[in-house]
C-alpha cells in the first residue's frame, strides 16, 4: 500500500482525510491506524466505480461485491452529503443474507452475527449516515477511538494532513495485505483488497494486532 503521510513535521496530532466508504476496505484501516484524527469529506460529488457505496466480501468463487443502490443511480453528480439511498428494493436483506452465506463458517461471524444484524435492518435515507454507521460499528469491534469530523468546503488541494482522497480504489491489488486466512483461501487462494468485515470475521479480537503489522 503507498505512503499517503504528508504530515509537517511540527503538527501534533495526524489527520487523515478521505471519502465516505461503506464497510472501508482493510488498506483504508491500515492508513487509518497510523492517524489520530479522522476527516471525512462531506463536499465533493459522488463518484461511481468507488468505496463509496460498495465493498467487496470473500465468497466459494472469489470476490463478490456488495453495492448500496443510489436513488438517482451510480451516475449522478451529486454532493456526497445529499446522496440518497434508493430503498425501493430491500438491499440491506440481500447484503446481509451474502454476509451470512459466506462467513457463517468463519470463526468470528456468530461472535458478531447477532449486533451486525440489528444495524442491517435499521432504515437510512442517506449514504452517508449508513456509512458512518457502519464505519462506528466496525470501529467499536476493532477497538479503534478515533475522533470524526467533517470538510466545511471542498478543497482540492489540502496542506498538513494526509490527503487520501481518490487513493485507495476498487481493482486490481497487487500490493502485500496483513497475513490471515480467509474462509474459503484453500478454493480460491488468498483474495486482497476486501473490506475490513473480512478481516474481523476471520481474525475477530487479533484484527487491530494484524492491521498494525501490516
Amino acid at each position: 500500500m503507498q505512503n499517503f503521510d504528508i504530515m509537517t513535521e511540527n503538527a501534533k496530532e495526524k489527520v487523515l482525510l478521505i471519502e465516505s466508504q461503506y464497510f472501508p476496505p482493510i488498506d483504508s484501516y491500515k492508513t487509518l491506524i497510523k492517524h489520530d484524527i479522522l476527516k471525512i469529506e462531506k463536499y465533493e460529488h459522488y463518484q461511481k466505480l468507488s468505496y463509496r457505496n460498495r465493498c467487496y466480501v470473500a465468497g466459494p468463487n472469489g470476490r463478490m461485491i456488495l453495492s448500496v443502490p443510489l436513488a438517482r443511480g451510480k451516475n449522478q453528480r451529486t454532493v456526497m452529503k445529499d446522496v440518497r439511498i434508493s430503498n425501493e428494493e430491500k438491499w440491506q436483506g440481500l447484503h446481509w443474507k451474502t454476509l451470512v452465506s459466506a462467513y457463517r463458517r468463519s470463526p468470528w461471524f456468530e461472535y458478531y452475527e447477532a449486533d451486525l444484524q440489528v444495524l442491517f435492518e435499521k432504515p437510512f435515507q442517506f449514504l452517508m449516515d449508513w456509512n458512518l454507521a457502519c464505519f462506528e460499528w466496525v470501529n467499536s469491534k476493532l477497538g479503534i477511538e478515533v475522533p470524526i469530523t467533517y470538510t466545511e468546503s471542498y478543497e482540492k488541494e489540502v496542506s498538513g494532513i494526509t490527503d487520501a482522497r481518490e487513493r485507495i480504489l476498487p481493482g486490481p491489488v497487487t500490493e502485500s495485505e496483513p497475513g490471515y486466512t480467509q474462509v474459503f483461501q484453500e478454493r480460491t487462494g488468498f483474495i486482497p483488497g476486501l473490506s475490513i468485515l473480512d478481516l474481523l470475521f476471520c481474525e475477530g479480537k487479533q484484527s487491530l494486532e494484524i492491521l498494525k503489522k501490516g
